[in-house]
């Protein structure tokens, strides 16, 4: 067992080394090569087995011949079988020297009455089923130091006092048989490597063209610039490429996106954070300049690494999300749960500006991580307590709607401008005048992220509506569904 596993490692590994262009050509070439090689040992046995039969045909016609000629001796007591061979029994090969003929006749009672005396006597049986309707046996026999091919005919002799079974042998050398036996197989061998390069011209011209779109294929990748993730055209690509080609173009798409993304989170974190940089600079010479005196200036200070702080804690979660669309991991989250446990962390929030909140949840279950519902429904809960007034009032529901899990979130602010509500999903665009912008951003992406949509609507419960409502519904999940693979712990 381990030499033949060995051997198909092996085999495998050879086969892995050979480009696809000689694997389809093994792959083809190899069992029909073989095929024609047990086809030519198969037509070599029937042909010898036909030869055979032609032979053996006139070995019964010369018996048959001597046969005809046997009569029974009277004169002598007890009658015994007489045999005049005719020159015609043998005359059927003497047209071909190569091969050599003995015959013996025996008697009544197996006694020699002409031949070779020395022949091998016939041990065996009749045939039950032969193709003669004679009685007649055909065999191989050692006779001289040579192979012979031995008739036996089994004559019945009859005469006026006696009648009997007489035994005609007749004996062939195998010379001529193996002769022609010799030339039907270089015929055969000749006809069938003929066939075999035949078929091997075709199969390399049929790859070489089957594959030509392969090696076009690679050579435009080859050709690409690092830069260039334009997809990829293939027109004239067969039907059992279009897949790979489909593939490789949604690759390609995905690797675009990451990298715009990269290039914006770059180009806006670059661009966000040189401002608080800048003021706490300058926040800092005034206060070494003693412009300003110190409590006041370290708490600038504070309120800017605070703001700085913030913005990049934000732009890092943004970056996040698109982390977390590329990869798997999403398992079936109790949404509701989620709620009450980031409800629990605002608390203290909603206390300090004593607010009325409410919250009713409803179990609903999502395909989602863990993290970006958190961060979903943190982000929406610190905008709807940041832009309340105090006393106000935030109602908060999770329940299920048909196909989708919803969470509301109802305050009592002061709702935002219809032309500006269409621009709050992007990064950076803020309302009301406060905040960076990107907590909106972050809820809209993760919303995407998980298959889901983010509304944004005024309140219009008074003739003064005031107040913004956040829906954000997600699809539900049937749990029976057997979780992903879990994301990993500080990822």
């Amino acid at each position: 067992m381990t030499g033949a596993r060995k051997a198909s490692r092996a085999w495998r590994g050879w086969l892995a080394r050979l480009s696809l262009r000689e694997q389809l050509l093994w792959g083809i070439l190899m069992p029909v090569g073989l095929f024609i090689l047990v086809d030519t040992f198969s037509l070599y046995r029937q042909a010898l087995a036909a030869a055979d039969t032609a032979y053996d045909r006139t070995l019964l016609a010369s018996a048959k011949s001597i046969g005809e000629q046997l009569e029974v001796d009277m004169d002598v007591e007890p009658p015994r079988v007489k045999a005049v061979v005719p020159y015609s029994a043998l005359e059927a090969f003497e047209a071909d020297n190569r091969s050599r003929m003995f015959y013996k006749v025996s008697g009544f009672s197996g006694e020699m009455i002409s031949g070779f005396a020395d022949l091998p006597p016939w041990r065996g049986t009749l045939p039950t089923d032969g193709p003669y309707a004679a009685l007649v046996d055909f065999y191989d026999d050692q006779y001289l130091g040579q192979t012979v091919r031995v008739a036996v005919l089994l004559q019945p002799v009859a005469g006026s006092g006696a009648q009997g079974m007489a035994t005609i042998q007749v004996a062939e050398t195998l010379e001529l048989r193996r002769t022609l036996a010799r030339r039907i197989l270089t015929d055969t061998l000749w006809r069938q490597a003929i066939l075999l390069a035949v078929i091997a011209g075709i199969v390399i011209v049929v790859v070489h063209r089957t594959t030509q779109p392969v090696r076009q294929l690679s050579e435009h990748l080859r050709q690409r610039g690092e830069t260039d993730l334009a997809p990829l055209e293939a027109p004239d690509a067969p039907r059992e490429l279009l897949p790979l080609v489909d593939a490789t173009n949604q690759v390609i798409a995905r690797l675009d996106q990451l990298l715009a993304h990269q290039k914006r989170f770059v180009r806006d974190t670059s661009h966000q954070l040189r401002t608080p940089l800048a003021v706490l600079k300058a926040q800092v010479q005034s206060a070494r300049r003693g412009e300003v005196d110190p409590e006041t200036a370290l708490e600038e200070i504070g309120q800017t690494v605070e703001r700085a702080t913030q913005l990049a804690n934000q732009m890092l979660s943004l970056a996040k999300v698109e982390q977390l669309r590329q990869q798997p991991g999403a398992v079936v989250q109790a949404w509701d749960e989620i709620v009450r446990a980031v409800a629990l962390d605002v608390a203290p929030l909603v206390a300090e500006r004593e607010i009325e909140f409410e919250l009713d949840a409803t179990t609903c279950l999502v395909h989602a991580h863990e993290w970006a519902l958190r961060e979903l429904t943190r982000n929406l809960l610190h905008n709807a307590i940041k832009y309340s007034p105090a006393h106000g009032r935030i109602l908060v529901t999770v329940a299920p709607q048909g196909r989708h899990a919803v969470m509301t979130i109802m305050d009592s602010g002061p709702g935002i401008p219809d032309d500006l509500r269409a621009r709050l999903g992007q990064p950076f665009a803020s309302g009301n005048g406060g905040g960076s912008g990107l907590g909106l951003a972050i809820c809209t992406e993760i919303t995407r992220s998980l298959g889901g949509q983010l509304d944004l609507t005024n309140n219009a419960t008074s003739p003064d509506p005031r107040g913004l409502t956040a829906i954000v519904r997600l699809p539900l999940a049937d749990p029976f569904t057997p979780p992903l693979s879990p994301m990993p712990e500080g990822s």
